[in-house]
């Protein structure tokens, strides 16, 4: 197995299961403070998000390239002297973006439920209970994008997890507290919900503190080792830095950014057409979207492990191993995401059913199948602006960025007052397409990618796919026999369970015996050879 997917296997291990963390709390959450709680959760999250962004200035992620290239120079204390600048930096503007939320909360949530109405005083409570997690976020990132520039994955995929974790026990242990034991005002609960950001941000910064203790002489060993250093001042290494870090911005907050027009318009939207709310925005933006970020991880962890490798094939001119390793990861993009978002699409109410209740099934449901193939292009354009970064075509990424959420603007009122609520997940779908189309040209024109063995591996895939998400609508129609999942929630459960389980296997065995499997991922499957019984006669991997 190749060395870059041995990293992306890691990272994207931990920031999954960050994710499927970040989603099974959603369920008792939404169960103890309701549609209206989630909502106020909602509101809180999309600008405390691009603030969040913001006050990192994209240099977390810049920092991982920053490092990969000078220690593929042999340059180790340039990186070492960008970590300790870097986390002045990130401090000060930490405290900085703290200090904007906190104030202006009230003119946020003004302009999101209105300054007339009676929840006004809740939003600006939780808006400024998560702002106090912007005083730790970005320095401790920093801190994980300086490990990732040395290939060391694990720092940032245990302290993911952890903080999670942290983050969750504060967080439903506080809520169950003031909402089950005290009968206290559910909106009190969801700003101490907020606030656990704070507290698993805090326990990421103790884990990788422990990783720094333990890797310092390793670290240090490579400083005394080196034999030349480009003696960078501080002024020239923010310089380079901050052109790297400027598109990483907008990357960072792509997400969030379609979400804060939905804030600002779909309620009214909705109003104005005459149709009736039902909490829309969190159901799209918050419950929808945490079931749709277990697919959309995998390429977030894919391409933070990425960006090192191609950097350094880039920086050294090694074209083909660049080609390489382009082709795989978009490979791998279309191999585990596509059917994911497909076979999510399919058992949509049963998925909305199983975690969230059978309450507006239908309704809820719809929007769910709506959103789940965007999905698709939402980790495409984390790939390929990631790609685009590595091959210092980042500026690139904000055109692409800009261009998408013009569509957005553009579109969004005109779509739900033509399609309600499902009109702004059109308008979102229309927007980040545009922008992956973009960053697809973008990529083949720069460095003259071979996109054949891509397109016939990805004609595969779908082909797969559609056999497997047959299989899911066979399994689903013989149990509809004896379950309703839009009456009864354990009924959704193993609707659920049997449907997308038996679709996995056959989608498995499919890729499996078909070698696209191992052809994708660069060597033989031993797990499944052994379960299979397939004798294997000669094993080999590609080394990158």
């Amino acid at each position: 197995m190749s060395k870059i997917l041995k990293g992306t296997m890691l990272l994207t291990a931990g920031t999954f299961l960050s994710k499927f963390l970040g989603m099974i709390y959603t369920v008792p959450f939404e169960n103890m403070v309701g549609a209206e709680g989630t909502d106020l959760f909602s509101i809180a999250y999309v600008p405390y998000s691009i603030l969040l962004s913001l006050s990192s200035m994209g240099v977390p992620v810049a920092v991982s390239k920053f490092v990969s290239k000078y220690n593929s120079l042999g340059d180790y204390e340039t990186g070492r002297r960008m970590l300790k600048a870097g986390l002045t930096l990130m401090s000060l503007t930490g405290v900085l973006a703290f200090f904007v939320l906190f104030f202006s909360a009230e003119q946020v949530a003004a302009w999101t439920i209105g300054e007339e109405s009676d929840r006004l005083g809740h939003a600006t409570m939780v808006i400024q209970m998560v702002s106090f997690a912007l005083l730790v976020i970005p320095p401790m990132s920093i801190t994980r994008g300086f490990f990732q520039g040395h290939e060391s994955m694990a720092p940032t995929a245990v302290s993911q997890v952890i903080e999670q974790v942290v983050r969750i026990v504060f967080l439903l242990t506080s809520v169950f507290i003031i909402v089950q034991v005290m009968q206290g005002p559910k909106p009190q609960a969801v700003g101490f919900a907020t606030f656990a950001a704070f507290i698993g941000g805090i326990a990421s910064c103790i884990v990788l503190y422990i990783y720094w203790r333990k890797r310092k002489p390793y670290l240090d060993r490579q400083l005394e080792a080196q034999e030349y250093t480009y003696g960078l001042s501080n002024k020239e290494m923010f310089k380079e830095l901050f052109t790297y870090a400027g598109p990483f911005i907008l990357v960072g907050i792509a997400t969030p950014l379609y979400q804060l027009v939905d804030q600002f318009t779909l309620e009214k939207a909705i109003k104005a057409s005459g149709a009736e709310y039902h909490n829309a925005f969190s159901i799209i933006n918050f419950l929808s979207h945490k079931l749709i970020m277990i697919p959309v991880t995998l390429g977030l962890g894919l391409s933070l492990a990425l960006l090192p490798a191609i950097t350094q094939a880039f920086t050294k001119n090694e074209m083909n191993r660049l080609n390489h390793q382009i082709n795989q990861a978009l490979q791998i993009v279309a191999l585990l995401i596509i059917p994911a978002v497909v076979g999510l699409s399919v058992v949509a109410f049963e998925a909305y059913g199983t975690f969230y209740g059978v309450e507006e099934i239908n309704y809820r449901g719809e929007l769910l199948r709506w959103y789940a193939p965007v999905g698709l292009f939402l980790a495409l354009y984390t790939v390929t602006s990631s790609i685009l970064q590595g091959i210092n075509k980042q500026n690139f990424a904000v055109i692409s960025l800009g261009t998408g959420i013009l569509i957005k603007l553009s579109t969004n009122w005109w779509l739900i007052q033509l399609f309600g609520a499902k009109g702004a997940i059109i308008a979102t779908g229309l927007g980040v397409a545009t922008a992956v189309t973009l960053n697809f040209w973008r990529i083949f024109t720069t460095i003259e990618f071979s996109y054949q063995q891509l397109f016939k591996r990805t004609l595969l895939v779908l082909i797969l796919t559609m056999i497997m998400a047959i299989v899911v609508l066979a399994v689903k129609w013989v149990l509809g026999f004896i379950f309703d999942p839009t009456e009864k929630r354990l009924d959704s459960l193993l609707v659920l369970f049997f449907s997308i389980g038996t679709g996995g296997l056959v989608y498995l065995w499919l890729t499996y015996q078909t070698t696209l499997l191992e052809r994708v991922l660069g060597g033989r499957v031993r797990i499944l050879d052994k379960f299979l019984k397939k004798r294997v006669k000669e094993e080999s991997s590609i080394e990158d």
